[in-house]
């Protein structure tokens, strides 16, 4: 086995694979072939192997032969030379024929990382603290949660929810998607093209009126961008919202043992709120830490592991649209964009969590951080009861107890360089 070294994380290694070894992939490439192909006088997979190279050739079967033997010498690849591969290989093929192939694998490895100051970086963490006005927007929200909506009597107004009938016509025409019956729609929700829900206010219930507006210019619509059009409405129920009283009966609503009274509930508010800037100032500074700590730290980043990170924030990316009941091409067609660039866009992004995780890495190996069986046996217990899983359910979502052993390493190196 050849070795050559390129950068100091990228390794070439020669395997050649001959003899015995290549004649057994090489008939193990024919029997697969050979139940594949159609040759006149024979059935499926009982063509004598001379007539089947003289039709197709030994070339043929070469692709074949590098597939069946391509796994097992990579695993021989990587035991002979012990090195620790961290994204997908790549294998190129130097020369090959009936006597045998030589392989390169392309393995790369974590590059070096020369970590600097890491520790006493004096960044002042921010300290949250709540004001009045929030509170009481916080509750003026909770009410509007636990609002009724019911019919009203007189003209439509802002914040009102309107139940309509429409038909939309552009030079006379109906046109697709323009019209709906029963539709609900709150005025001021913005839902409609502007201008619609404003000519709603005052009408009153069961009466009818012609609307005019223009579709923005950057409608999706080809037909309807910058148009002018009119819709037929027919406004048949208006529903007002009326906001529950700061009452016994509300209290019980929330459901929040602790809130009897309207003291009880500000308080409730003000620590919640209290919690959530706490949660982002602690993220907004771990995020300015490891920025600092990565400017003064040299590392050359393969492609190889942006390349990777961009797959992995894609694939979410996918998961987070298909819960809003999108698919990735309904949402390019939607956007006037395409799968490339929207990776592209992730890049810079991508890149820098890339070298945040090297950081990270060379931390915990200065600082000699381990994490044991135990530790993160019980870290994998407890995110279990948080997730209403069992832990088996757990470790096969998460990827096994590795993957926990090394998100608690994290964990530790954040705490150092934090402190």
């Amino acid at each position: 086995m050849a070795k050559e070294k390129k950068a100091d994380n990228i390794h070439e290694i020669i395997k050649k694979v001959e003899g015995e070894e290549w004649t057994k992939a090489l008939d193990k490439a024919f029997e697969k072939a050979n139940k594949k192909v159609k040759i006149d006088g024979f059935r499926p997979g009982k063509a004598p192997r001379k007539i089947f190279e003289k039709k197709y050739g030994k070339e043929s079967l070469y692709m074949d032969a590098v597939d069946i033997i391509l796994q097992d010498e990579y695993t021989k690849v990587i035991e002979e030379s012990k090195l620790e591969p961290v994204v997908q290989p790549k294998v190129d093929i130097k020369s090959i024929d009936e006597n045998g192939v030589e392989l390169i694998f392309i393995i790369t490895t974590k590059p070096e990382v020369k970590l600097g100051k890491y520790k006493d970086l004096g960044i002042k963490k921010e300290t949250a603290k709540v004001t009045k006005k929030e509170v009481e927007e916080k509750l003026e929200n909770l009410r509007q949660q636990f609002a009724e909506i019911v019919v009203k009597e007189g003209k439509v107004e802002n914040g009102d929810t309107v139940v309509i009938d429409f038909d939309g016509f552009l030079d006379g025409k109906p046109f697709d998607g323009g019209k709906s019956a029963n539709y609900p729609l709150e005025i001021g929700s913005g839902t409609f093209i502007p201008g619609f829900e404003e000519q709603l206010i005052g009408m009153g219930a069961e009466e009818e009126k012609d609307i005019k507006v223009t579709f923005p210019k950057d409608y999706p619509s080809e037909e309807l961008k910058g148009k002018e059009v009119t819709f037929k409405v027919k406004v048949h129920e208006i529903k007002t919202k009326t906001l529950p009283e700061l009452d016994e009966e509300f209290f019980l609503d929330l459901g929040m043992e602790d809130v009897k009274n309207k003291e009880d509930l500000l308080k409730n508010l003000e620590k919640e709120i209290k919690a959530e800037k706490e949660y982002q100032i602690e993220d907004k500074y771990v995020d300015e830490v490891l920025e600092a700590v990565a400017k003064d730290t040299e590392v050359d980043i393969p492609v190889e592991f942006v390349d990777a990170e961009v797959e992995r924030m894609f694939n979410q990316f996918e998961q987070n649209i298909s819960m809003q009941g999108l698919t990735v091409e309904q949402y390019c067609k939607f956007l006037k964009t395409d799968i490339e660039t929207i990776k592209n866009q992730m890049r810079d992004e991508a890149e820098k969590r890339v070298k945040y995780r090297l950081v990270l890495d060379k931390v915990a190996e200065v600082e000699k951080i381990e994490i044991s069986d135990e530790d993160a046996s019980k870290e994998a217990e407890d995110m279990a009861i948080k997730y209403q899983m069992t832990k088996e359910e757990l470790l096969k979502a998460f990827g096994g107890l590795d993957i926990i052993k090394y998100d608690l390493q994290m964990k530790k190196a954040i705490e150092i360089i934090t402190k």
